[in-house]
């Protein structure tokens, strides 16, 4: 059985769940798109994962910025206002009877292709849209056990040439950086920047804890996190040292306690790197404290929302 940040607790209702494609509903076993849409030839397409919780889309501004702008990035025109799309995520919210407890994964690709090629020239289509939006809770056996991880030989990619931050389709480096930790015994992949300091991990961002301070990396070299940004900010909020900086696994091996952060888990412990213990108490003094500064979060997001 998989183990890791991304587990969720099983679900019956997701078989029957109603999939939104380009305006449509679709049941699950019948949602298709084109095999020759621009992200399933060649990756090219950005995408959100967002949390539901009781009846409010969390940090949802966050999550349509970070999609603009990747879009922006990519040279993507999403032809649909950030009005548009959030109804949108609402359509398929509603069709579904969802109101708690639920994943929402946003994608959009630059649209059907005359020929599988890379030129979006030839793309001869409005961008395609797909919502997927499931009951999906974290396992909390994540949060009770914690995870374990393993460095891999695969960088993160240089902001010259696959910028971290993009939250593009693809995902190939994370995906070749899983492997190897799985097949060295690990949970999931840490991974180093271009300079061989800590950056990330393969599908979350990673922290630190020494001397009842928090580390991160600089941000160069990593994914643009929004729980990643909400901790820092916490972090800010409540006093405690929080220090975006450049280090290695020799600062790594020696910290108290580590942890990593995403959009589904939201802060996960981190008990073993590369075979070496790194916390026994999961979880540990200062990331108990972190993930209730953070569900706290939450908490005051879905005050507003409802207001």
């Amino acid at each position: 059985m998989a183990h890791g940040t991304h587990n969720a607790v099983p679900d019956p209702r997701n078989e029957n769940i109603l999939v939104y494609i380009n305006g449509e509903l679709h049941p699950r076993n019948e949602a298709k798109i084109s095999v020759f849409d621009s992200g399933y030839l060649v990756g090219d397409g950005v995408w959100e994962g967002l949390r539901l919780h009781k009846g409010v889309l969390v940090f949802l501004d966050d999550h349509l910025d970070r999609l603009f702008q990747g879009a922006k990035t990519v040279g993507m025109e999403l032809g649909m206002s950030r009005a548009e799309i959030t109804q949108a995520i609402r359509e398929t919210l509603e069709a579904n009877d969802m109101k708690d407890g639920v994943h929402v994964r946003v994608m959009f690709t630059r649209g059907i292709k005359k020929t599988p090629s890379q030129d979006p020239r030839l793309t001869i289509s409005d961008p395609n849209l797909v919502i997927i939006a499931e009951h999906k809770k974290a396992d909390p056996k994540s949060k009770n056990r914690g995870v374990t991880l393993f460095t891999s030989t695969i960088r993160r990619g240089s902001p010259d040439y696959l910028d971290p931050r993009l939250n593009c389709h693809s995902k190939i480096h994370e995906v070749q950086a899983l492997i190897q930790a799985i097949e060295a015994g690990a949970d999931e992949a840490l991974m180093l920047d271009v300079n061989g300091f800590v950056s990330t991990c393969n599908a979350t961002n990673f922290f630190m804890v020494k001397d009842g301070e928090v580390w991160t990396s600089t941000g160069q070299y990593c994914m643009n996190g929004i729980t990643r940004g909400k901790v820092i900010e916490i972090c800010k909020k409540s006093g405690i040292p929080c220090h975006q900086k450049n280090f290695s696994l020799f600062d790594v091996y020696g910290a108290d306690e580590a942890f990593v952060t995403g959009s589904f888990g939201g802060l996960t412990p981190v008990t073993e790197i590369d075979g070496k213990i790194i916390s026994d108490s999961v979880p540990g003094t200062m990331v108990k404290r972190l993930h209730q500064l953070y569900e706290n979060e939450i908490k005051e997001a879905i005050r507003k929302g409802k207001v």
